[in-house]
């Protein structure tokens, strides 16, 4: 239980768990610490795990303490140290020697004489060398699919990265922002990716910037670093004013007025004054500030529950270019949770409705949210959703439920996400087996007697005419979640008794005109997903009437215009995997010509459809086409492309061609293990040092980059999952940066046969570790001074349990004991809970860290600020 909450909290870098809770945490583990080195030195205990029928707790409890240990190993080392001597040592003497397998007992002290001689082994070091390909390949994995600009990663990230180098870090993060756009604009990337780009730009970096600033001292300031990184923007990527106007420049509607679009975005966050502006651009400017200022997400929040229809106004905001967005979605998030709370279900049908139509949208929001704080209020009120006892008409119902199922389901579909990224505790709750069931169909027999009763419910209203169609008898008795469960049943049931000729065409006309109207059209992204899967199998006998289906939902539109506003919202979800069954069935049946008038309708629809990080077929046949080794050769290719533009960077040059797709394309087709020796490979090559330590920058950068496509889950779900449902919880395949470690730890092996590349091994993961080492709470990032931000509670706390301390005059912090006992280890930027050393014999950095003494790691710093 310790060692899944302090890894919960160790990775709640935004701070989503409360503080009283890591309080908490923090304050019972140092109470049981010293309970377990109690019992693990006890006589009587000891006794009591030597007798031979203790063998299954010995076991239990070694592996208990494998996992637990390295959560204290910063906080208490040397109770850490006790504890792993118990666990390898005494526990391991405990077990009766087998004499066919008397090496077993040795093997965990070999994988940890392994481990401590990596860290110990002696390489010559090169000097760092930050290019500028390195953040452009990290910027365009972070943007590639689902966006992963999380505030907190990147600025430890560029923490690492430029150690603490403001200037550098601030200007190339603005160059390399700007690369990304440019990159994208001239690999044709359209609307879907250059939305999202554009408003990354100018809504996400200033107040990326704006955090960046606060760590800047005299002489530097923000607009100095605007000014060196504007300079070396491509002018023919991001062409001035006039330019603008110029007949012989080929204009692109997603890099022209950038350039001033960012300058005022970042005059409205006080990064640069208006009147510096049109000296940065060099002309004239015939823009200027939102009418309204700097917006604030609690002012819009405030205005919003004064009058709900403000609301509306925000959503069309989100997609202005002019810095206030971060605010505008951060208020949407707050709405939503808030709408969600109060089962507000009408505001929460009109928002989620206008939300779903606007999927270029939904990326913009994700730059400014996660998915679990967007989607799990909706999720609960879906999950909980009752019926009230005075209920009178359930068609508005299923219309406000269908509607937020709708934006989820955008949501889901276009990030690829599972139930626990939407922080879902349980696989029984509604949304939960409508992902990961909501596709397939039941036997008749499989169902219950209520869902017989419901299934022949809505067959009969939606096709039998002399019934009367719909009413509210059928919809009262069947709550929406077991409707939405059923779809796939029904469809499945209608196109049995549509291949068999027991649905008339008529009949037909009339249940989907039920299932195009507004109240049951969301219906028809589970529908259509269960339909497109039934298009791959060859010889099924209910194909035809798949297509038949799909011609009178997509070739025979009707209905009211919201009614037609929805369908389009449906299709954005589904377009793209039903455009991939009918290209399959037309290639089952060549002559079909009924395949190309509704691959015709969907077309708008595939160009906003899911935005993953999946390479497509064009993609994929121009790397395996590449000559002399296919993918392979595409992705060695990349990689000398990037260490010759970080060779000989110049103004006005265009940044390699590159998407990220690709990276993730080889690491699916090649696997982790052999991409990394093609990126180690190419590090070998180079052999003069400059050359040689851009390479390295450019391999760390690929190693590095987050995977849009292998996504660990919230961490702050690991303490929500069910573990006697371990099923849940998604697993991930295994990434460059664990591929490294394991060829890193088996560098004794490879020394033997190639010295060099064990060198290069070392290095390289260490320069890993180095940049992807996220700091703990507590500890801050890109600050010239160690900041412990304890508040009122915790800094009384703090004192009580260790005495009190202050900050004197010259800026350093005094600590006073007292009587407590124990010393206090500073282990903000190591220790999860950044929390209390009960060991008596620690100096007081002793928790700080290998490499270095506390003195050390402090030099340079003018002190310690205790706010």
């Amino acid at each position: 239980m310790f060692t899944t909450a302090s890894a919960a909290f160790a990775q709640d870098v935004m701070g989503q768990l409360q503080n009283s809770s890591r309080e908490e945490m923090e304050a019972a583990r140092a109470a049981f610490v010293m309970l377990l080195l109690s019992v693990c030195e006890n006589a009587i205990a000891l006794r009591g795990l030597s007798r031979p029928a203790a063998k299954d707790v010995r076991r239990v409890l070694s592996e208990s303490l494998t996992s637990f240990i390295p959560s204290i190993l910063q906080s208490s080392s040397q109770i850490a140290t006790r504890l792993e001597l118990f666990r390898t040592e005494t526990l391991a003497s405990f077990e009766p020697v087998d004499k066919n397998k008397k090496e077993v007992p040795n093997m965990e002290i070999d994988d940890l004489e392994s481990s401590m001689a990596l860290d110990s082994i002696v390489i010559p070091e090169l000097p760092i060398s930050n290019s500028r390909a390195g953040l452009y390949i990290y910027l365009n994995a972070s943007l590639v699919g689902r966006p992963l600009i999380d505030d907190a990663v990147l600025f430890s990230y560029l923490q690492n990265r430029y150690q603490g180098d403001i200037q550098s870090t601030t200007i190339d993060l603005i160059l390399a922002s700007f690369d990304v756009l440019a990159n994208a604009v001239f690999r044709n990337e359209g609307q879907k990716t250059g939305h999202l780009l554009r408003s990354y730009l100018i809504n996400k970096l200033p107040l990326l910037l704006a955090t960046l600033a606060d760590s800047m001292f005299a002489p530097l300031t923000p607009q100095y670093c605007i000014t060196e990184a504007l300079a070396q923007v491509d002018t023919n990527a991001f062409p001035t004013l006039s330019a603008m106007f110029d007949d012989t420049n080929n204009n692109n509607t997603f890099t022209d007025s950038v350039r001033q679009e960012f300058c005022f975005a970042c005059c409205l966050h006080g990064l640069i004054p208006e009147s510096s502006i049109e000296n940065l651009l060099g002309e004239i400017t015939y823009q200027s500030l939102p009418q309204d200022g700097r917006q604030a997400k609690e002012t819009l929040v405030e205005r919003c529950i004064a009058d709900p229809e403000r609301i509306q106004d925000l959503v069309r905001e989100i997609d202005n270019m002019d810095g206030n967005v971060g605010a505008v979605c951060q208020a949407l998030i707050e709405m939503i949770s808030r709408l969600c709370a109060e089962k507000e279900t009408m505001s929460l049908k009109l928002l989620c409705s206008q939300l779903a139509k606007k999927p270029l949208s939904l990326d913009v929001m994700l730059l400014f949210g996660k998915p679990v704080e967007i989607l799990h209020p909706l999720c609960e009120v879906l999950d909980n959703w009752r019926y009230d006892e005075d209920q009178g008409e359930y068609q508005p119902v299923y219309e406000e439920f269908g509607a937020i199922l709708l934006l989820v389901l955008a949501f889901v579909h276009r990030y690829s996400l599972t139930a626990v990224d939407l922080g879902l505790r349980s696989p029984d709750s509604f949304v939960a087996k409508l992902l990961n069931q909501g596709q397939l169909s039941r036997p008749l027999d499989e169902l219950t007697d209520a869902e017989k009763v419901h299934l022949d419910g809505w067959i009969q209203g939606l096709f039998d005419t002399e019934t009367g169609g719909l009413g509210d008898d059928l919809m009262s008795s069947c709550p929406p979640q077991d409707f939405y469960l059923l779809v796939p049943t029904l469809f499945q049931n209608i196109m049995l008794a549509l291949d068999a000729k027991y649905l008339a065409d008529e009949s037909l006309k009339t249940g989907v005109e039920y299932l195009v109207d507004t109240f049951l059209l969301p219906s028809l992204v589970v529908a259509i997903t269960y339909m497109s899967n039934q298009l791959w199998t060859e010889t099924r006998p209910d194909q035809k009437a798949v297509i038949t289906i799909l011609q009178l939902i997509l070739l025979n539109k009707k209905g009211s215009d919201e009614a037609q506003t929805m369908l389009s919202a449906v299709l954005n979800i589904v377009a793209k995997p039903l455009e991939h069954s009918l290209r399959s069935y037309q290639r089952q049946d060549p002559k079909c010509q009924e395949i190309e008038p509704l691959l015709a309708a969907i077309k708008d629809n595939i160009r906003l459809s899911r935005r993953t990080a999946g390479a497509g077929h064009n993609e994929l046949e121009a790397w395996a086409g590449t000559a002399n080794g296919g993918l392979a050769a595409s992705v060695r290719h990349t990689i000398q492309s990037f260490a010759q533009w970080s060779l000989h960077p110049t103004i006005n040059m265009m940044p390699t061609s590159y998407t990220h797709r690709q990276i993730l394309a080889a690491h699916r087709i090649l696997g982790a293990g052999r991409l990394l020796n093609i990126i180690l490979d190419e590090v070998k090559q180079q052999m003069d040092t400059s050359s040689c330590s851009i390479m390295y920058d450019v391999a760390t950068a690929l190693i590095c980059a987050p995977d849009a496509t292998n996504v660990d889950p919230p961490a702050v779900m690991s303490l929500l999952v069910d573990p006697s449902n371990p099923s849940v919880v998604p697993q991930t395949r295994i990434s460059l940066r664990d591929a490294l470690k394991s060829e890193a730890e088996d560098f004794k092996t490879i020394q033997k046969s190639d010295p060099a590349l064990a060198e290069h091994v070392v290095r390289l993961y260490r320069r890993v570790e180095t940049q992807l080492m996220m700091p703990q709470p507590g500890e801050t990032m890109l600050q010239g001074g160690l900041d412990l931000d304890l508040d009122e509670n915790a800094a009384a706390a703090l004192a009580a349990a260790q005495g009190d301390a202050m900050v004197t005059s010259d800026g350093n912090l005094s600590l006073n004991l007292g009587s407590a006992g124990g010393d206090m280890a500073l282990a903000g930027g190591v220790d999860p809970g950044g929390g209390l050393d009960f060991g008596t014999d620690d100096d007081i950095f002793g928790s700080l860290g290998a490499g270095g003494s506390g003195a050390d790691l402090l030099e340079g710093w003018d002190g310690m600020d205790l706010s």
